[in-house]
């Protein structure tokens, strides 16, 4: 019996060693140590998000190109070849008496032509100018929200690198916490043989040990789960196996002074900035429509082929000049574009102060988190010594009989526990800063 028992015993441990090898393996296996900054360089070179914000600068810029071709000269060419009935033709004309014709009327049954005409624009209101003016504008607003957008990408990689660090972290942590719970119920069982402990001490630490192997499963999920998310940002395949560097969580900056922040912020803001530059085009837009006011005026030339069988052949009949259109209509159909085009620009002044009002609320959001999150890194030190201190004391105590086996792995929890708090709070703090810095418009 005794025999059996050992057996089961030395076989219940081999498995359990052997499980969390496999465990280990499965997350550890050719692992590829990533630093932040390699992290963010990656993200950015595969963002689909910094490809779809580039096709936008590319539409403003040919649109620019659109209205530079306006101003080409155009040209167009015709031509037509017409079959004629015979139609009852009475001139009119009087007719010289020695005319060999004898007044008879010529027949036509078909008629060519073609036609050329050229036309070049040299003055339309100032339409080009300013509409051309309005285009460059919208252009750079466009560049700076691909820059916005890139700012956002930076955070999201920080962000998902923190969750991948804190996953692991996670993971070695709980698996640690498990094998010394196996090492504990495997002594109580020993114990509980030989009548040394008690039969429900003993369940405490199985169940103990059960909810351990629970939270581990729960944080190999969660680490599946922030690995793929990784990979997806990085453009890597799905299956890559990733590990963040503790290096880059270890630096804290200063959190300096939350007026300056958003002084750098008004000053930086890409989305700030990319407002007043639409002022600027919605302003250009005002002129455009003002154009409507003036007459257009363009050089033009035409050329003219025309043959009559028996009536006439003209090869060459061109011609030259300038041109004048004036749109009388203007005056009465363009209010409603007008006041469109003021609207804009009123549009764009409020939503300068909603930004603002913005700005204010994100750099304050960020700066406070970013202090609190430095604080919470030395609270959750000083923890970690004291669930240390706490579970030598207790363990010691339980080893002397002066502590129930609750109070033993109420300990045990405490202190992992500490230990997975402490490394998420450095992983926050980084997160942290980078999103006060994103606030500010400085994210790099």
């Amino acid at each position: 019996m005794n025999t059996t028992t050992r057996t089961k015993r030395m076989v219940f441990a081999i498995a359990s060693v052997f499980w969390l090898a496999a465990t280990a393996h499965s997350f550890a296996q050719d692992p590829r140590k990533l630093t932040l900054e390699e992290a963010i360089e990656m993200s950015l070179k595969n963002s689909k998000q910094l490809k779809l914000s580039q096709t936008n600068v590319d539409l403003a810029g040919l649109s620019i190109r659109q209205i530079k071709e306006n101003q080409l000269p155009s040209l167009s060419v015709s031509g037509s070849y017409l079959r004629l009935n015979t139609p009852n033709i009475n001139l009119k004309l009087p007719q010289d008496g020695n005319d060999s014709t004898g007044g008879s009327t010529p027949q036509v049954h078909q008629v060519m032509y073609g036609m050329a005409s050229a036309s070049l624009p040299i003055f339309s209101g100032f339409r080009f100018k300013y509409g051309l003016e309005s285009a460059h504008y919208l252009e750079q607003a466009a560049k700076l929200d691909a820059e916005n957008d890139r700012d956002a990408v930076i955070q999201n990689t920080v962000a998902a690198y923190s969750n991948l660090y804190k996953a692991k972290k996670s993971v070695d942590l709980v698996a640690e916490n498990l094998l010394r719970e196996r090492e504990r119920v495997a002594e109580f069982t020993n114990r509980e043989k030989n009548g040394m402990l008690a039969r429900n001490d003993l369940m405490k630490a199985k169940l103990q040990e059960s909810n351990i192997e629970l939270t581990l499963l729960d944080a190999e999920n969660d680490l599946k789960v922030t690995t793929i998310n990784m990979n997806l940002l990085l453009g890597m395949p799905e299956n890559t196996v990733l590990a963040a560097d503790s290096a880059s969580f270890i630096t804290l900056k200063e959190e300096g002074n939350a007026a300056e922040w958003e002084q750098t912020a008004i000053s930086h803001r890409k989305d700030f900035a990319a407002n007043g530059i639409r002022q600027k085009a919605a302003n250009s837009d005002i002129k455009v429509v003002k154009a409507d006011f003036y007459p257009n005026v363009a050089l033009t030339a035409g050329y003219v082929a025309l043959n009559i069988p028996g009536v006439a052949v003209i090869p060459n009949a061109m011609n030259a000049g300038i041109g004048v259109r004036y749109d009388i209509g203007s005056l009465w159909k363009s209010g409603a574009k007008m006041e469109q085009a003021k609207t804009r620009v009123y549009q764009l002044k409020t939503n300068e102060q909603i930004l603002l009002d913005r700005i204010h609320l994100e750099v304050n959001t960020a700066y406070y988190n970013y202090v609190l999150s430095k604080r919470k890194i030395d609270v959750y030190a000083k923890a970690v010594e004291q669930a240390d201190e706490n579970y030598r004391i207790t363990k010691n105590k339980y080893d002397n009989s002066l502590v129930t086996t609750t109070e033993l792995l109420d300990a045990d929890v405490a202190q992992v526990q500490s230990r997975i708090n402490y490394e998420a709070a450095k992983a926050d703090a980084i997160v942290a800063y980078k999103k006060l810095e994103q606030s500010a418009g400085v994210i790099n």
